[in-house]
């Protein structure tokens, strides 16, 4: 599949059929994330993989009721906690750089799903305290994500984008 098909055609998917994805997919998939780049190239990334529908059922009282992914967490056949350790990173200008490399290598992971006719949906709205008891994740790493992982049970249409020209600036601001 050609990237920018890729980068055209992906949707977040919140329906997932009951098909176990195979490990071999997501090791795949857990490769593509691994290879993004990252500050000074500290790799500061972890993923913990959740197959097992009891684990995966744990976390879901750390999602609103409301949060409108919550259903994909409970009915997808695979859940990936995508974590960062911030000491494997720096702070440059303000800015936390554990987030920016973990969010590259989330969007890596999200890319490769799609392109092996997987489904994700990239969640921010959830209690982390929880969820980190829950799985026993250590105190320093930070979950930057979770994605519900599995075969797609519906097709989203493509959501609005802005022009380019509303986002974009050639030499100056304007």
């Amino acid at each position: 599949m050609d990237i920018f098909q890729v980068f055209r055609e992906r949707r977040s998917i919140r329906k997932y059929k009951d098909t176990p994805v195979e490990r071999e997919k997501i090791e795949q998939i857990l490769d593509a994330a691994r290879l993004a780049p990252s500050w000074k190239n500290m790799q500061c990334w972890r993923f913990l993989v959740l197959t097992d529908a009891d684990m995966r059922a744990k976390v879901l009282d750390a999602f609103p009721d409301d949060n409108p992914g919550k259903k994909a967490i409970a009915t997808a056949p695979a859940v990936i906690v995508v974590c960062g350790n911030p000491a494997e990173s720096e702070v440059e200008n303000g800015i936390d750089y554990f987030v920016a490399d973990v969010s590259i290598a989330f969007e890596h992971l999200c890319l490769a799903a799609f392109a092996l006719g997987l489904g994700t949906c990239w969640m921010g709205w959830y209690d982390e305290k929880k969820i980190k008891r829950t799985l026993g994740i250590p105190d320093g790493i930070r979950i930057v994500g979770i994605t519900p992982l599995g075969y797609p049970d519906q097709e989203p249409k493509p959501r609005p984008r802005k022009q380019l020209s509303e986002i974009s600036y050639f030499n100056q601001w304007q």
